[in-house]
């Protein structure tokens, strides 16, 4: 078990997001409040090591959420950017892991992120959420990762990693991110 006071949280906020068009999805309603409040409002019980949330072009205060922002001035680069920012941050932080986590995926919870601590064992375990066959962030990456997350490219982030960790079973829809206007409106309809 890796302790969440080891653990820096790595909240990734800095996508183009452009399937989503020209709003700001992060800030965009769900149920009352922005998007991106609802995975900071599932992890605000955590004591975790710290929180950060890599940025880009996006309206939101995480500052005033508790978080430390971390601009990534290349989101064009793809996932990768935001990744190696977040690894860098948690290897400056002395952290023994880094969580990371999509600030669009409203249906994470606090209970299914402490199951994912739980299963690290060694200081190279890498664990990743699963829906089914579909492994996903949220997802544990213990130091002994760091510099491999620091080396990836691309819009692949750290997926060739999370597809050879351990997985930990997600209750249904707690994967649900959100990519479009439509997939907003679907959640929308589903029952919190």
């Amino acid at each position: 078990m890796v302790a969440a006071s080891r653990t820096l949280l790595v909240l990734l906020a800095a996508g183009r997001s452009t399937r989503f068009g020209d709003a700001d999805k992060l800030a965009a309603m769900l149920a009352g409040k922005p998007l991106a409040r609802h995975a900071v409002d599932a992890l605000a019980p955590i004591a975790f090591l710290g929180r950060v949330a890599v940025v880009s072009g996006t309206a939101i205060d995480f500052a005033a959420w508790g978080y430390r922002p971390i601009l990534n001035p290349a989101p064009e680069d793809g996932l990768s950017a935001s990744v190696r920012l977040g690894a860098a941050a948690a290897r400056e932080a002395g952290a023994a892991a880094a969580l990371i986590v999509l600030a669009d995926m409203p249906r994470i919870s606090a209970g299914h992120v402490s199951r994912l601590l739980q299963a690290a064992r060694t200081a190279d375990d890498v664990v990743a959420s699963a829906d089914g066959d579909r492994t996903s962030p949220p997802a544990l990456f213990a130091a002994g990762r760091f510099a491999d997350l620091m080396g990836v490219k691309g819009d692949e982030g750290g997926r060739a990693l999370i597809r050879g960790g351990i997985r930990v079973p997600a209750p249904a829809d707690t994967l649900v991110d959100i990519d479009t206007p439509e997939d907003l409106a679907r959640l929308s309809t589903l029952p919190a």
